[in-house]
């Protein structure tokens, strides 16, 4: 059997890096056995649903590298074809007509809770006559659940799972309005679709139960189901907000790398030993279902920033200075032909420092400052005391008459330190303050080389 997966999100709200897990999880195993991966755009919740939203999904997906097979399916596209197959269960007695109203069934909902039971649908219309409905009601179709036994999911997570069909109830497939519901419509996609295994959060394993009611009603063959643990916060709870990024192009512009991401997400509830850094391409050969774990897992930013420097540092220096350059752009930061050159000079050791693109921007922004000196930072500025402006003074001299390599100023410098009977770092730190404005940076004598002389001359002057 050729495999088929997909991800189908709903198009009301960012993808949410619990949704990329997802995709990813799906794509690595339909890559994994050379099958398909398809995208589908649930957007039956019409007034919920955007195309802001749909873009976005869209953005995501691609700048995590999850690449579909075929043609995007837009559900809302295929309502005459969940309205068929609702109306052929009605039509061979498999599903009924009901004519509740809000009201009435607000008032069994709260009959059942006082009773102390779940508020499940009664069956008040299972098996009455239709024509005995008020004329003016619209009825909706309710698929009938089996009353009798069990309905039995194994799941390649979760193990096999057992519910009683008592506690199902006859779901409504299609509304009085003729719109298809959520549960329906997922059914009658994944069949069509081909579908042969549906991996996705555990918070929809109850769903299941009820959709292989439609599927055993249509005598159709149900996919595999995969039901993978959600992701939660450090504090245990689940994944918001309020635990710092959590929409996947947040982490984008807060300067990660898309594969470090990626990395970080199959580590979440996946493992395989104690392998920490798993390229893409070895995740392919290496996924499996049998090692995702039925646990929650927690969402831990600093391993996932370990994990982006870690990238990062491998990462093709050409790439991290374009991601530079592009990012100081945004930030409003003039970026002259010159100082592009100085970045470019130092990106080696401007990445070595950083754990995200955004770090190294930052690391980046003294190069900018053509003919001005930069702003100091505080525990720069505690470095120029009144006799370590007087040795900069004397240092400014000394540097003016020497040739303007990394090795002529290093070795220009240890000379100075040495007949001053001091030690290289108590002269190379001020200097690195005066012309930086930090206490770190890149290899000192590579970013006075990378200013130039009139430059870093002139900051030091200036200092």
């Amino acid at each position: 059997m050729s495999v088929v997966c997909r991800f189908a999100p709903s198009p009301t709200g960012y993808l949410h890096i619990g949704g990329a897990r997802t995709a990813l999880f799906n794509w690595l195993f339909a890559r994994r056995h050379g099958g398909k991966y398809l995208l589908r755009i649930e957007d039956t919740d019409r007034e919920r649903s955007t195309e802001e939203a749909v873009a976005q999904i869209f953005e995501s997906l691609a700048w995590l590298g999850l690449d579909h097979d075929g043609e995007v399916v837009r559900q809302t596209a295929r309502e005459g074809r969940h309205r068929e197959v609702a109306e052929q269960l009605l039509a061979e007695g498999k599903a009924y007509l009901a004519f509740d109203t809000p009201e009435e069934l607000e008032a069994m909902r709260a009959k059942a809770t006082a009773e102390k039971r779940p508020p499940r649908y009664d069956g008040n219309w299972r098996d009455r006559d239709p024509a005995t409905a008020p004329p003016d009601r619209k009825g909706a179709i309710r698929i009938k659940a089996p009353r009798q036994g069990d309905t039995v999911v194994d799941d390649l997570v979760q193990g096999s799972v057992r519910v009683p069909n008592a506690e199902l109830d006859d779901m409504i497939i299609l509304r009085s309005d003729g719109t298809p519901t959520y549960l329906h419509a997922v059914v009658v996609d994944d069949h069509d679709m081909g579908i042969t295994h549906v991996i996705r959060g555990d918070d929809h394993l109850t769903n299941t139960f009820r959709q292989l009611m439609v599927y055993r009603a249509m005598d159709w063959q149900p996919p595999t189901f995969a039901h993978i643990p959600l992701i939660h916060g450090a504090d245990g709870a689940k994944l918001s907000k309020r635990h710092g990024a959590v929409s996947v192009l947040d982490f984008r512009d807060q300067g990660y790398l898309p594969e470090a991401v990626a990395n970080y997400l199959l580590r979440l509830g996946w493992g395989r030993g104690d392998i920490e850094l798993i390229p893409i391409a070895e995740a392919v050969k290496l996924f499996d279902l049998a090692d995702v774990g039925r646990s929650a897992s927690r969402f831990d930013y600093d391993k996932l920033r370990h994990i982006n420097g870690v990238y990062l540092r491998a990462a093709d220096n050409d790439r991290v200075f374009r991601e530079t350059v592009a990012r100081l752009a945004r930030r409003g930061v003039e970026v002259s032909p010159t100082a592009a050159a100085r970045i470019q000079a130092l990106i080696q050791g401007l990445k070595e420092r950083a754990t995200t693109f955004e770090e190294v921007a930052d690391a980046a922004l003294f190069l900018t400052t053509d003919g001005r000196a930069p702003s100091i930072e505080p525990k720069a500025g505690a470095l120029l005391t009144h006799d370590a402006r007087n040795m900069l003074a004397a240092w400014h001299e000394i540097a003016g008459g020497t040739e303007w390599t990394a090795a002529a100023l290093e070795a220009a410098t240890r000379d100075f330190a040495a007949a001053r009977g001091a030690k290289l770092g108590a002269v190379a730190q001020p200097i690195r303050a005066a012309v930086t404005g930090s206490t770190a940076s890149p290899p000192l004598f590579d970013v006075l080389a990378a200013l130039g002389r009139e430059e870093a001359l002139a900051r030091l002057a200036a200092a």
